[in-house]
């Protein structure tokens, strides 16, 4: 079985993110940068699909040179292959804009499945897999936690507030991976090395046959109005009184000074 993970390098999660003056995007120096932890969860299910059926696993990633290492993150993994979208015509693209510069690399490759992550943490959109999955006209499955494979069909589960969804449909298809599908593997230092060394497939906007204007800033539909930080916290009120005293003065702050009630 033939399968593709789509993966995104994001901000690591515990740093510190400052808007640029503008407000526009995130001030990029000195930020540690990883593979977004909801495409490792996609990435190990199809490690662990491949070890069981046999096949190839391949990582795609759209990004800046500095993504590279995402890729030899994800062959240090176990990916079999490694792909890096990399042009200046793809900075400032959308979600939209991404899925469809995915896409057109993925028209020309052979898969069995297609994974992506549920979201990326840096934007929380959760857009780009539906998105793959219509542009290449195939069957879609999202925030999977676990998922079975039988006689050319997926069946995957997914957590609803009502329960546990089961969904099943016919390959290939596009699966996105929720928190919970699996515990992803640490890479072991030897594999790391052969990743650094491992060769890399780069494609710019004409080997995958988008133009310039279809992507980018220019094809994007949607765009970011302004970044900022959350506003600081204030200290908190201690109310000293007798209890009876105290929670009406508590409902009166509520309904008054915070509008909660």
């Amino acid at each position: 079985m033939n399968i593709i993970v789509c993966v995104k390098q994001v901000p690591d999660t515990a740093a510190e993110i400052v808007p640029t003056a503008d407000g526009a995007a995130i001030q990029t120096q000195d930020i540690p940068w990883v593979m977004n932890p909801y495409d490792e969860y996609a990435l190990e299910e199809a490690l662990r699909i491949k070890e069981r059926e046999g096949g190839s696993v391949t990582a795609i990633c759209m990004g800046p040179e500095r993504a590279l290492s995402t890729v030899r993150t994800a062959a240090a993994m176990g990916a079999d292959n490694i792909v890096h979208l990399s042009d200046a015509a793809f900075e400032g693209s959308d979600a939209h804009a991404t899925a469809a510069v995915l896409a057109a690399a993925i028209k020309g490759m052979e898969y069995d499945l297609i994974w992506c992550g549920k979201m990326a943490v840096d934007d929380a959109c959760g857009y780009v897999g539906t998105a793959l999955a219509e542009l290449l006209g195939l069957p879609h499955i999202a925030a999977a936690v676990k998922v079975e494979l039988a006689d050319g069909k997926v069946t995957a589960h997914r957590e609803t507030e009502a329960g546990t969804a089961v969904l099943r449909c016919p390959l290939p298809a596009v699966l996105t991976a929720e928190k919970g599908l699996n515990e992803p593997r640490y890479p072991k230092a030897i594999d790391i090395m052969k990743a650094k060394r491992k060769e890399v497939q780069t494609k710019d906007a004409a080997a995958v046959g988008v133009s310039a204007e279809a992507v980018g800033a220019a094809g994007s539909a949607t765009r970011v109005v302004k970044l900022e930080r959350p506003p600081e916290r204030g200290g908190g009120t201690v109310i000293e009184a007798p209890v009876g005293e105290a929670v009406a003065r508590l409902v009166r702050a509520l309904r008054e000074e915070a509008k909660v009630l």
